[in-house]
């Protein structure tokens, strides 16, 4: 049976980019860290410390050599779980009481408004036939092809944005 007068459009395909961290493994880098600290003959005695909260891991230790320590061990731990290391953001090392340094460590989830942007320029540069638009903290990638939106993928895994991207929710 012949339809005359219909246009079929062609279904657009899509795929979602993020940045999200697994927090249940980060807590449990966190932990194991933790336990590395309390075991390591460096550490004994210390007053070396690391708390997660919602957002972010506060660090305290005697020096910033013990600080740093803590950090490599946290990287370490994150590394074996998975976690991608580009979610910390580490911020300035500060002295705290009785000769203690401290420091706030972010943890970055979701694709802010200006790397969103980076990330929309960067896909346009590719000249593919594709879509580009941030909705909240993530981005939608849309298109006809599935090749062109494949080839998107493979050129956001091979730049570097300075956070970790995910692609998601591939629809064909």
């Amino acid at each position: 049976m012949e339809m005359k007068g219909v246009i079929r459009m062609a279904k657009d395909c899509s795929f979602d980019i993020v940045s999200e961290v697994d927090m249940q493994e980060m807590d449990n880098a966190v932990n194991q860290t933790t336990k590395e600290i309390a075991q390591r003959y460096d550490f004994k005695g210390s007053k070396a410390e690391i708390v997660m909260d919602k957002q972010s891991l506060k660090l305290s230790a005697e020096d910033e050599y013990k600080l740093g320590a803590m950090l490599d061990i946290l990287r370490t731990k994150m590394v074996k779980r998975n976690v991608p290391l580009k979610c910390l953001d580490a911020g300035k090392i500060e002295s705290a009481f009785s000769g203690t340094v401290k420091q706030t460590v972010t943890i970055q989830k979701g694709i802010s408004k200006e790397k969103g942007k980076e990330v929309i320029a960067y896909i346009k540069e590719q000249k593919l036939k594709v879509q580009a638009q941030i909705m909240d903290d993530q981005l939608r990638v849309t298109g006809a092809k599935k090749d062109d939106l494949q080839a998107v993928i493979h050129k956001l895994k091979e730049k570097d944005f300075g956070i970790e991207l995910q692609c998601i929710n591939f629809r064909s």
